[in-house]
């Protein structure tokens, strides 16, 4: 069955008061459209006593007929979301994640089915003078503009209803007047009905009137809750610790809580107060919307209403702040499990995931690949792909067989899929199992990380994948990559994604600039520590130093290898008679022999196919795998060729010996000075080097102009002028392209001869 919402519950988070004429008409085509009734849409618009009109819906409803882009129930769903309504996690149970879903807490505090009720009491010697005295001291300043109202009417239905009433005394002078007076409250405020009581603004105004835009400080915003018994709204009130300044009794079915929210402006006033009611309602007190008004008026204490009198429950509750308050929310809601007893669990440990990559990474668990450029990295991402899809070794090690997801940042789709398919061309697999490869192409689409994570949740959910891809980071980078905190919360995403589909999440790095030979493997990836210590393995590729030798060696094996297939294939008889062990390891030897056993033209394939192993051989580069595992003990390190478009592992031991980049054979003397040289170094990065990694990633790896640089530095809190972009432009070796949209490139050596 489809899971539906309900729109009319979704509307007592709209307030009919606050949309336009154009957002009001849209609700009722939008329920009209869902299947309700005009009855339904005139119930909600009534809520508007200023603009309602009674039979304006019903008129209006006749004329919805529909078109070609309808306004469906999305539109109040959106309102809904824009007014603090968040979908209860109960609700996703039986239906997946929406496209704009997020994961939230639901900050559920109170059961308000066994709380108990918290008596309210009338003051013993009534003094309206001191109530509504204290009121004012409580919230405003002495030069503050104090909004009120006495005077009153009754509609259609019987019901007192307030005037515009006065706006021009300040707190200071109603408090002077009051103590200069006989104690009638009446005498200052004017008289009032008691039928009906008095009521006050909270909010201070600047004397001119009594709309929003005439509000100075948006300090406090009214909570009031009139469906339950005052002794339950006393008591969920107290539990939630609100920011109170100055709880009121009403003198009819609510209390009236002025709570602080602090805003600095309109917008931020609105976003705490649709935070505030959001928590209210999931605990039990359901909030009229048209309270959200920072110029609502309040029951003022100190007056009769009915018999009944308006008085000051209690004031300074709960917490002393909004940010005091809303830190303790977070945290109490902060979906943490309990601690575990080591003792409870000693005689029966929880089983421990399954491996994804044998002795490397396990399932639902995180791993960084990291490495330069030219190493190869997405190529072995698809690789292990493949390996985790086939249930193959990647590199070194046997992968669990199962679906995986590759989120593509980078390629255009065309690219990716026949990477893929290229892949499998190499190793000469047959594509058995390529159904459990999805491929998600986002290119051009990409949106940060904490944007992208659940969207991805939503569209993996019921797929059973058992690894996640994501290729590569930079492109859903956010913040500032050398922060610890921003990039913590940036991979806290990762464990979003392996928490909620129990998949590996396995995603790549580049390098830090400068030579990696002489750095641990956990120190090479660029930025914050946080890339090295946050996955729970870290594979890291550091390019081998390839001597003439290696390659003249290389060559001669790739000629043997050739000249063999060719036997093997046109004269095999002479192979196994005439060819011994030692020739076969020689290139000169297999030559000769190939005059004796194969014909000219064949001679003349084989020496074609030298020439293209040989180019291959030549455009070889060698690569030491390391890593850094949290689950299982440390690897030896594995070498490999990248022989485009495969990694293949040097199983014959010829780069065992070979030094990474960078690194030389030295005597422990001259190593511990590099070593202390190469720390201060460090400790003092250079402006060129900076620049550089700011031209190389402000603008995601292409070419940046001016106007990026300027930008990146500002996201960081740094502020750099234009003209010292350009100094530094020509100072570091770079110039503007203004012929390519005026980019900054780096100067070719030959340039500047």
């Amino acid at each position: 069955m489809e899971h539906k919402i309900d729109l009319i519950a979704l509307l007592t988070y709209v307030d009919p008061a606050y949309l336009s004429y154009q957002e009001w008409v849209n609700v009722g085509m939008a329920l009209k459209y869902e299947g309700y009734t005009a009855s339904e849409w005139d119930d909600w618009s009534k809520r508007d006593s200023g603009r309602y009109r009674p039979g304006e819906c019903f008129k209006k409803w006749t004329t919805f007929e529909g078109s070609g882009k309808p306004v469906t129930g999305a539109t109040i769903t959106q309102m809904a979301k824009d007014n603090g309504w968040l979908p209860r996690s109960s609700d996703r149970e039986d239906h997946e994640l929406g496209w704009e879903d997020e994961i939230a807490s639901d900050y559920v505090i109170v059961d308000k089915n066994w709380i108990e009720g918290k008596e309210i009491h009338e003051p013993k010697d009534w003094n309206p003078l001191q109530q509504i005295t204290t009121y004012l001291q409580t919230l405003f300043e002495a030069s503050e503009n104090v909004g009120y109202v006495t005077d009153t009417w009754q509609n259609d239905d019987g019901k007192y209803l307030p005037t515009k009433g006065a706006y021009d005394r300040t707190a200071g002078e109603l408090i002077e007047l009051l103590h200069k007076g006989s104690g009638d409250i009446g005498e200052v405020f004017g008289d009032y009905d008691p039928a009906a009581g008095a009521w006050i603004r909270f909010n201070p105004l600047d004397g001119k009137g009594v709309k929003n835009e005439n509000v100075t400080e948006f300090r406090y915003a009214l909570v009031e809750s009139d469906t339950m018994e005052i002794e339950k709204q006393n008591a969920i009130m107290r539990e939630l610790e609100l920011p109170i300044a100055v709880m009121v009794y009403s003198g009819g079915k609510s209390l009236h809580a002025i709570v602080r929210v602090e805003a600095a402006n309109y917008d931020e006033y609105r976003k705490r107060v649709d935070y505030l009611y959001n928590v209210c309602k999931r605990n039990g007190l359901n909030i009229d919307n048209q309270n959200r008004n920072p110029s609502r008026l309040s029951r003022m204490p100190g007056i009769e209403r009915n018999g009944k009198k308006q008085f000051i429950v209690d004031t300074n509750l709960g917490k002393s702040s909004w940010a005091e308050w809303h830190e303790w929310i977070e945290g109490v809601n902060d979906d943490l499990p309990d601690p575990e007893s080591l003792e409870n669990s000693w005689d029966n440990m929880p089983q421990l995931a399954p491996p994804l990559i044998h002795g490397v990474l396990r399932q639902g668990h995180k791993l960084l690949l990291a490495g330069p450029s030219k190493a190869g990295k997405s190529f072995s991402l698809i690789e292990l792909s493949i390996a985790i899809a086939e249930g193959i070794k990647w590199l070194s090690w046997q992968c669990a067989q199962g679906r995986v997801l590759y989120v593509n940042l980078e390629l255009d789709s065309a690219s990716c899929l026949h990477r893929f398919r290229d892949v499998y061309t190499a190793f000469g697999l047959p594509p058995r199992n390529i159904g459990n490869i999805d491929i998600w192409n986002l290119r051009g689409k990409s949106v940060p990380m904490d944007k992208l994570a659940p969207k991805l949740i939503r569209r993996a959910a019921k797929k059973n994948y058992i690894a996640v891809i994501v290729d590569p980071i930079y492109k859903v980078l956010t913040g500032d990559e050398n922060s610890a905190d921003q990039m913590a919360h940036f991979t806290n995403q990762f464990d979003k994604i392996a928490t909620e589909l129990g998949a590996s999440v396995i995603y790549c790095h580049h390098h830090s600039k400068g030579a990696q030979g002489g750095k641990k493997s956990m120190d090479r990836a660029s930025g914050s520590g946080v890339f090295a210590r946050d996955p729970d393995a870290l594979i890291d590729l550091v390019e081998l130093d390839i001597t003439e030798a290696l390659l003249k060696q290389e060559e001669n094996k790739a000629i043997c290898a050739v000249y063999k297939r060719f036997f093997q294939q046109y004269n095999p008889e002479y192979l196994r008679n005439s060819v011994s062990q030692d020739d076969l390891l020689s290139a000169k030897e297999m030559e000769e022999h190939s005059r004796r056993a194969i014909y000219n033209t064949e001679q003349a394939a084989a020496h074609a196919e030298i020439q293209r192993v040989l180019e291959a051989v030549r455009g070889r580069s060698a690569w030491r795998v390391e890593g850094t595992l949290r689950e299982y003990a440390k690897f030896k390190p594995v070498n490999m060729w990248f022989d485009y478009p495969v990694h293949r592992i040097d199983e014959v031991g010829s780069l065992k010996d070979i030094d990474p980049e960078g690194e030389s054979s030295q005597p422990p003397w001259k190593k511990a000075t590099d070593k202390r040289k190469g720390k201060a170094d460090k400790e003092r990065r250079s402006k060129a080097e900076e620049f550089e990694d700011v031209v190389d990633n402000c603008n995601f790896g292409e070419p940046p102009t001016v106007k990026d640089i300027i930008e990146w530095y500002a996201s960081t809190g740094k502020e750099v002028a234009e003209r010292t972009v350009r100094d530094w432009v020509k100072k570091f070796g770079y110039m503007i392209d203004k012929n390519n949209g005026n980019v900054i490139v780096k100067v070719d050596s030959d340039d500047n001869d």
